[in-house]
């Protein structure tokens, strides 16, 4: 009886172990190495592309790596028909529409051509989903140009245009005064529209302001602990040292107290603002991110009938199946001194690539699994039917920390049954299906209604928005203010 290897990796106490399982249930446990880990979360954060192009160049690196060209299913091992996923993993237990089919198929299948053994990567064809990239400076432009007089739009673009790479406003207000010929109170008026775009905070002129815009942000749609807007503009030096027994007695309030409001602000706010969808303070991104991509999963009806259950299938990027050089092997045995040590760490590292894409596979099972099991209605039905859901409530319901599912979502794409090509992230994007509610009230409008009206609408639909937040979400979707709207319908009449 022929056995397949799967690697899981779960939480024990402050330990991270894996389990090796086989088709007869036998199970192991393992601590796993740290370069185990390091290489699964690299792997993680690839996309099906990126990963291509590791397993390319470790195939032309290592001798003891070899990919067999055959078709073989990446989850049971076995032989492939030449086109078609896994007859047997990709089948639903039962007829149950609730059910979900989860499994990880070569990547030729994405595309209607038949491969045969002399496909490579050079025959497929060109990405046509792929898109320019949009920097941070056009990104927020789009967002704030509705809203913005015409004498205004100048004034932003001279604003967007002296951004650092934090997304902090690196020349003076004085400077545009003079420049513009305008008074610090319209560069300042400009300056808040701009700093209430996504991300929350940007052309700040330092931590401090971005805190603040971003607490006022907070506070529209939720609370903020007390005395955090004190303690951020008048004590962020003792915040920022970690003094919080000195805060404490300041404010008169207990120490946990303190400590509570430093964790809400370093969980909830980000003192760089571009870092928020440009990389992280301490991880910044130099490769901006992709808005459209071949999809690194797939997600449709069995038998393409709605009603059927959703298959949700994982693309690998390889067509072949990787393995150790069984030739390599016989010969290590024939070498002696130095040369053997170096063949060994060759299949060293080869063992280990193999198994930390498994668990890369394993991961996305996981994640894809839950991930449509929740928004299962928004995949059928629309935006609208989004529900609100972070990663941090994935990562504790799989028992993972929350920076593996921000890695196994980052720059991944997924194809809906619609054929319709979407970030993953989106799965995580709460103000979606409000955004759906507010263009479908605007497109059925009897009149031009202005945001403090589209906020009463929302109201009576059961969304509990504030107006600046109707006016960003309006501006986030594209749409104009009521009176410019108001305009444009007199100019096609």
């Amino acid at each position: 009886m022929q056995h397949f290897d799967y690697y899981f990796i779960i939480r024990s106490g402050d330990n991270l172990v894996q389990l090796r399982s086989t088709h007869s249930q036998y199970q192991t446990q393992s601590p796993m190495t740290s370069a185990h880990i390091a290489q699964t979360m690299t792997l993680l954060y690839m996309t099906s592309t990126e990963l291509l192009q590791t397993i390319d160049r470790e195939l032309s690196q290592n001798p003891a790596l070899e990919l067999i060209n055959e078709r073989r299913c990446p989850m049971c091992g076995r032989r492939l028909p030449p086109e078609g996923p896994c007859s047997i993993c990709s089948q639903p237990k039962t007829m149950d529409p609730d059910e979900t089919i989860v499994f990880v198929s070569p990547r030729d299948d994405f595309y209607t051509f038949s491969a045969s053994a002399s496909t490579s990567i050079e025959d497929y064809p060109e990405d046509p989903f792929s898109s320019a990239n949009l920097d941070l400076s056009s990104y927020v432009l789009r967002q704030v140009a509705p809203v913005l007089e015409l004498d205004e739009r100048e004034i932003a673009a001279m604003i967007l245009t002296n951004l650092d790479e934090d997304g902090f406003l690196n020349i003076n207000i004085v400077e545009i005064c003079r420049y513009h010929h305008v008074p610090p109170s319209k560069v300042e008026k400009v300056l808040s529209k701009i700093q209430h775009c996504d991300p929350i905070g940007v052309a700040s002129r330092n931590v401090k302001e971005a805190l603040l815009v971003q607490l006022d942000h907070l506070a529209e749609t939720g609370t903020v602990p007390e005395f955090a807007k004190q303690v951020i503009s008048e004590d962020f030096k003792l915040l920022s040292r970690h003094h919080y027994s000195e805060l404490a007695k300041k404010y008169r309030t207990t120490l946990y107290e303190m400590q509570s409001l430093a964790s809400f602000i370093s969980d909830n706010l980000n003192p760089f603002p571009a870092r928020a969808n440009w990389g992280t303070f301490r991880n910044p991104s130099d490769n901006k991110p992709d808005v459209f991509n071949q999809p690194d999963v797939l997600i449709y009806y069995l038998n393409n009938k709605p009603g059927n259950p959703l298959v949700i299938e994982i693309i690998m990027p390889s067509r072949g199946f990787l393995r150790i050089n069984p030739l390599f092997k016989q010969a290590i045995k024939e070498q002696t001194g130095e040369n053997q040590e170096e063949w060994k760490k060759d299949i060293g590292k080869a063992s280990l690539l193999i198994k930390c894409i498994q668990q890369r596979n394993n991961t996305m099972q996981q994640l894809m699994s839950r991930l449509v099991a929740i928004q299962k209605p928004f995949i059928m039905q629309g935006e609208t039917f989004l529900e609100p859901l972070t990663r941090a409530q994935i990562a504790a319901e799989l028992d993972v920390h929350e920076s593996t599912i921000s890695r196994a979502v980052a720059n991944k794409t997924v194809q809906l049954p619609n054929k319709r090509i979407i970030p993953m992230a989106m799965f995580f994007d709460r103000s979606l299906a409000v955004r759906t509610v507010l263009k479908e009230i605007i497109a059925n409008e009897p009149h031009p209604l202005n945001d403090t009206e589209l906020q009463e609408q929302l109201e009576n639909q059961g969304i509990s928005v504030a107006r600046r937040t109707v006016a960003k979400y309006r501006a986030m979707e594209g749409i104009l203010p009521a009176h410019l709207r108001r305009n444009e319908k007199f100019a096609t009449l």
